[in-house]
C-alpha cells in the first residue's frame, strides 16, 4: 500500500488553499519546480522560501525550513508553535533561569577562559541559553 506524506512547503500552500498552479505563479517559479519542493525531490532555494512563507502568511516555514538542514539542525533547537500566552510564560520562566546563572556565567567567563574544573557548569549555562533562544524565537512564532 503506498503511502502519501505531504512536506512543509506542501502543508503551508494547502493552508492557503491555493493550487499548485497559482502558487507557481505567485512565486514566479514553474509548477515542475513546486512540485519537486513539495514532492522532496528538490530543495526551495532561500529566497523561494522567504516568498512561501510570505504569501502563505506562515512565517514559521522559514524556521521549519532551516530546522530541516544540518546546520539548521545545529543552530537552532527545535521549536514548537504555542498559543502566546504559553510562549510568553515559557520565555519568563527562562529568563529567571538566566537571572539564577548570571553570577556562574561571570565567575566562569571572567578569565576569558573555561578551566576544566568549569566545563561541567559552563555546559549547563549553554543548555539553558539553548533554552532560551528556543524560548524566544516560540514568542516570535506564536499563534
Amino acid at each position: 500500500m503506498e503511502q502519501y506524506y505531504r512536506n512543509i512547503y506542501q502543508i503551508a500552500r494547502e493552508c492557503t488553499s491555493l493550487t499548485q498552479e497559482k502558487s507557481s505563479e505567485l512565486l514566479d517559479i514553474s509548477v515542475d519546480s513546486l512540485r519537486a519542493y513539495e514532492g522532496g525531490k528538490r530543495t526551495p532555494p532561500e529566497n523561494i522560501v522567504i516568498d512561501m512563507a510570505k504569501i502563505y502568511n506562515r512565517p514559521y516555514l522559514i524556521l521549519q525550513h532551516y530546522q530541516n538542514t544540518l546546520i539548521g539542525k545545529e543552530l537552532f533547537p527545535k521549536v514548537e508553535v504555542k498559543h502566546l500566552a504559553e510562549a510568553v510564560l515559557t520565555f519568563l520562566d527562562e529568563l529567571e533561569d538566566l537571572e539564577n546563572i548570571k553570577k556562574l556565567m561571570i565567575k566562569i567567563s571572567r578569565d576569558g577562559q573555561v578551566d576544566e574544573d568549569e566545563k561541567e557548569d559552563w555546559q549547563m549555562i549553554m543548555k539553558t541559553l539553548d533554552e532560551m533562544v528556543c524560548a524566544i524565537i516560540t514568542i516570535k512564532f506564536a499563534r
